[in-house]
């Protein structure tokens, strides 16, 4: 018998033995236990072995737990959920991704309803088990629920940590606004915490990428709590990484001044492409793409010079732009070794960005702003919740402390303490 059937056991034995026990928070007690009793007969099978317990087919190791508040209809139950040494594990039961169906379901039903469904769309209600319609109620009572799930998620204060990296990027979704169908740009924040663990700071969407709106929505993750490096303090957002877009990048320079800025190498590689077309630009970027290749501070400053000048015969408007950009496409290299290769483009946030094109694709076009807030905020939730769980981290401690050297390193021994904690 495992320790959680004892205490499983125990439980009842308590009932029995006190009947005058609440039974609401008997109940509550009850199915907590039980579903704690389920999650780590999944775990024990997901690694092979039980607690303590060895077995040839045992394929990693427990390494303590996260706790996890689940809302039911007896209450809130407290639950732990095994963490493993090597890979993640998050319980079937909890079902990570029922947030987002019930998300997708609601925007494509209030399309149906509003009836600007085409025959896809209504092809997917029947689809999801509405083969006689849907009402009004129903879709509302989902969205409320829906809606202050992802509000509270987006409006979160976000001064529990550091975050020293932040990514910006943007895409665009087809939504109807006053009748009409157009592309709005929905622009997405995600951190690296002080911890070392991703998250995802924020979402807006609006008319265009323009100074203003980058402005506003920067803005509004400071009003949250997002720390801005000073001076005094570096424990702040140390690095922005996102494209050269021109709104972006004077509204990092307004709102989160002491914040270096990281130009994206693949954004740049395509704008090299841009400008020499698919066959000439290989053998450029392929040239390029060894000052990314240097272990050391100097020898990527001495590569890039290199390259620079390689190309000033050949390629001279390449080289011209590589001059300009020199600062902005080799800020990593200021920062811990172990970091660069994840710092120094926007691969991370674009594949969350291809996770939001695919479940917008299903909808096609949202049927109002809010829809797509609902659906794509329901998506970053359980992408958030994932990076939670998930027991890698993002950047380990031993580098996260190492960043803190490097950012304390560059103040003045006279300045007070700093309190950076990874």
């Amino acid at each position: 018998m495992t320790h959680n059937q004892s205490a499983l056991s125990a439980l009842i034995q308590e009932v029995l033995a006190d009947p005058d026990l609440a039974h609401s928070d008997v109940f509550r007690r009850m199915l907590q236990a039980g579903l704690q009793d389920l999650i780590n007969a999944e775990a024990t099978a997901r690694i092979g072995a039980a607690p303590h317990e060895r077995t040839p087919e045992r394929t990693t190791r427990r390494n303590g737990t996260r706790s996890k508040t689940l809302a039911t209809p007896a209450g809130e139950v407290d639950l732990a959920i095994p963490k493993l040494r090597e890979g993640s594990f998050f319980p079937s039961l909890l079902s990570p991704r029922r947030r987002v169906d019930k998300a997708l379901y609601a925007v494509i039903a209030t399309a149906w309803i509003d009836g600007v469904s085409t025959r896809k769309v209504d092809q997917l209600v029947r689809a999801l088990g509405n083969d006689t319609g849907i009402s009004r109620s129903t879709v509302s009572r989902i969205c409320t629920e829906i809606d202050e799930t992802v509000a509270q998620f987006l409006t979160r204060p976000l001064d529990h940590t550091w975050f020293p990296y932040l990514f910006l990027d943007a895409t665009y979704l087809d939504v109807r606004v006053r009748g009409r169908v157009v592309s709005q740009a929905l622009v997405v924040a995600t951190g690296v915490s002080g911890q070392g663990r991703r998250e995802i700071l924020g979402i807006s969407l609006g008319d265009a990428e323009t100074t203003d709106f980058w402005t506003s929505f920067l803005r509004s993750l400071r009003e949250r709590g997002l720390k801005v490096a000073s001076p005094a303090d570096p424990a702040g957002v140390a690095m922005v990484t996102s494209d050269s877009h021109a709104g972006l990048k004077a509204a990092v320079k307004a709102i989160l001044p002491g914040a270096a800025w990281q130009r994206c190498r693949v954004h740049f590689s395509r704008n090299v492409t841009q400008r020499l077309g698919s066959a000439r630009s290989k053998p450029v970027n392929a040239l390029i793409s060894t000052i990314f290749a240097q272990t050391t501070p100097e020898a990527v400053t001495a590569q890039y010079q290199a390259v620079t000048d390689s190309l000033t015969g050949s390629f001279p408007e390449i080289a011209h732009m590589l001059a300009d950009a020199e600062a902005d496409l080799t800020a990593f290299a200021a920062l811990p070794r172990e970091h660069w290769q994840k710092i120094w483009s926007n691969n991370p946030i674009e594949r969350l960005n291809r996770e939001i094109k695919r479940r917008a694709d299903v909808v096609q076009i949202f049927p109002d702003r809010q829809s797509v807030t609902r659906l794509i905020g329901a998506v970053l939730i359980e992408q958030h919740e994932e990076w939670q769980y998930g027991e890698r981290r993002y950047f380990s401690d031993t580098s996260m402390r190492k960043l803190i050297h490097t950012l304390t390193d560059h103040h003045d021994a006279t300045r007070p303490q700093l309190h950076l904690t990874a």
